[in-house]
């Protein structure tokens, strides 16, 4: 497996170095997207690392161009699976390989970084809105899906490159929302791993905007709920659901064995 990361960063030079130092222990490749930081973040870096590429924004255009320049970056390098994480330091990168475990149930998976433990140090107001997201977004997938706002995430790269019901030039975070609902409803099984939260107490304040950024989550997933072309696929997945639970259950009890 080819294993790329994908870091998107706006102003994080302060966190930056030891993410990615930490990130190339466990990738064959890290991407850094400076989404037009005026902070140092692309020359942050004390050396140039070999297995590291910097791709830089003039301006600010947001989280989902940021990650889409480097899910193309990474493509067309040859990637089999992409990791995305955070650049504050939220993520560790020592739990990729956490992640990459469960690629042994299924190759072409989407893994989400479940933020179970310690999930009480998340502001209150964060762990409302990232239920209520969770609600919607469960609803437009037709499956339970559990911390659909997490942005520690493993992609296969046939999901990148066969995109469907994916508005590319979304500026927020429901680029996100939208790749984890495609995939759902194209039949790509979504798995989890359980990691830590991590809300460092001199970390920056978050560019997720709990009121705004839900409200435009919502919105979008109503779109895709209302999208006759979703209707089948979403029907479809439903049907589907008890036998998915079933083959769960056998993975699970084959690996406790």
């Amino acid at each position: 497996m080819k294993i790329f990361v994908v870091i998107p960063a706006y102003n994080e030079a302060r966190t930056l170095p030891d993410v990615v130092a930490r990130a190339c222990a466990h990738a064959d490749h890290v991407i850094i997207v400076d989404d037009g930081s005026h902070d140092g973040t692309d020359t942050c870096l004390a050396e140039p690392l070999t297995n590291v590429t910097v791709l830089r924004h003039d301006t600010n255009r947001g989280k989902a161009a940021a990650l889409w320049r480097g899910f193309q970056y990474a493509l067309d390098a040859g990637a089999c699976h992409i990791v995305t994480l955070d650049a504050d330091g939220q993520h560790r990168p020592e739990d990729i390989p956490h992640l990459l475990t469960a690629l042994c149930e299924q190759q072409e998976a989407l893994i989400i970084g479940e933020r179970r433990n310690k999930r009480y140090s998340a502001p209150r107001s964060r762990r409302f809105a990232n239920a209520f997201a969770d609600f919607w977004i469960s609803l437009a997938a037709g499956e339970r899906v559990h911390d659909s706002q997490s942005g520690f995430r493993v992609y296969p790269a046939s999901l990148l490159k066969n995109l469907h019901f994916v508005d590319r030039r979304r500026k927020s975070f429901t680029f996100e929302t939208e790749l984890l609902v495609s995939a759902s409803l194209q039949g790509y099984a979504v798995r989890y791993r359980p990691i830590e939260s991590l809300y460092l107490k001199d970390a920056r304040a978050s560019h997720y905007r709990a009121v705004y950024d839900t409200t435009q989550i919502v919105l979008v997933v109503a779109g895709m709920l209302l999208n006759p072309r979703l209707m089948r696929p979403r029907l479809r997945r439903l049907l589907n659901g008890p036998a998915r639970a079933r083959e769960r259950r056998r993975i699970a009890a084959q690996s406790r064995d």
